[in-house]
């Protein structure tokens, strides 16, 4: 800005000089020249003041302005700062909480790992595993009909030929009694479903595992499908879903054979569907027995009402006569009423006119 402000002086200075050349005034040049130089330090000396006026008033409101912001940048930034480091806490505080409860399901899986190693081992035992088949068993009746419902079904319930079932399930006819036993063929399942074995170990396997199955089927065949006395089929219920699924995957013809024997196979999950079933059945049942019973005595209730209605109908045609007895004879008695009174008002006309008489007389 001050070389410009130079440049255009210069210029200026020039142009004078021209002039006084061109006025051919030679006399007054040196002395306008030296009022001019005078005139021009004058003038760049009070310029390079206001400039330096300017330049220090500008860049003391830049200064202020550069440390006004820098103040806000620094508020901003420790205000982030702090929700950052807020926001960090939480998050460490949640990841904390999450790696506690993570322990806590590790040691809950370790417990439950335990537990079910310990239950592989009481599942070994044949005894062991009935005992757990028939609480299980003990625990769907329980389910769906209550606690204890003799009047539906009996656990451990024994037949007139001492055959014991499991459960006895005392559904309407034409289901009739069924009989549910409890079977639980493990062993040879176990080795026949473990890869790890030979092919040839788990075929023999396999074998074994239908031979048990079938066994089964037989046995409560034979001693739960009693003529006149039960249903003529039976219930085998399987404890595991594991064996189910894989007699009804693979085995079809364990399914055919309990077919033929009349035995039904059944899961704990097809047990309840089927015993739900027969609930509604047995509801339906005793719906349309007590829907008989109303219909009955809605019968009767008719008999008695027509009846009513007879009655009702004889003492309103008495009530209608003895109104009209009461009418007619409120209109006699009022025709008398009326007769009295003129009786009355004549007697008393004839008692003023004696009165008048005597008066006169």
């Amino acid at each position: 800005m001050e070389y410009i402000i130079i440049t255009l002086l210069v210029i200026i200075l020039v142009l004078g000089i021209i002039n006084l050349i061109k006025g051919n005034n030679e006399s007054n040049i040196t002395e306008r020249l030296g009022k001019l130089e005078t005139s021009m330090i004058k003038e760049l000396g009070e310029f390079k003041s206001n400039l330096k006026d300017d330049l220090n008033k500008n860049f003391t409101e830049a200064n202020d302005k550069i440390d006004f912001r820098l103040r806000l940048i620094n508020e901003k930034v420790n205000e982030r700062i702090d929700e950052n480091f807020e926001k960090t806490n939480k998050t460490f505080t949640n990841v904390l909480e999450r790696l506690s409860k993570i322990d806590e399901a590790q040691k809950k899986i370790d417990d439950l790992s335990t537990d079910i190693i310990s239950l592989q081992s009481v599942l070994t035992d044949k005894k062991t595993r009935g005992i757990f088949g028939e609480i299980n068993l003990n625990n769907i009746m329980a389910n769906v009909f209550g606690e204890n419902n003799k009047r539906i079904y009996q656990l451990q319930y024994q037949f007139d030929n001492t055959t014991i079932a499991d459960c006895v399930l005392f559904a309407p006819e034409p289901l009739g009694t069924i009989a549910i036993d409890s079977k639980f063929p493990l062993e040879n399942y176990q080795i026949m479903v473990d890869k790890t074995n030979s092919p040839e170990v788990r075929k023999e396997a396999e074998r074994l595992f239908k031979n048990d199955v079938k066994k089964h089927i037989d046995a409560i065949s034979s001693k739960y499908i009693i003529p006149g006395v039960t249903s003529n089929q039976a219930i085998m219920f399987l404890p595991a879903e594991a064996i189910f699924a894989e007699i009804n995957a693979y085995h079809q013809d364990l399914i055919q054979y309990a077919y033929k024997k009349r035995v039904w196979i059944t899961s704990p999950t097809t047990l309840i569907s089927t015993l739900t079933t027969i609930q509604v059945i047995i509801k339906n049942m005793e719906r349309d027995k007590y829907a008989k019973v109303i219909h009955q005595e809605l019968r009767l209730l008719d008999v008695e009402f027509k009846r009513y209605k007879d009655r009702w109908d004889k003492l309103y045609r008495s009530i209608e006569t003895v109104s009209k007895d009461v009418k007619e004879i409120h209109t006699t008695t009022d025709k008398i009423t009326k007769r009295f009174d003129s009786i009355n008002q004549v007697e008393i006309d004839n008692i003023k006119q004696k009165e008048i008489e005597e008066v006169i007389e």
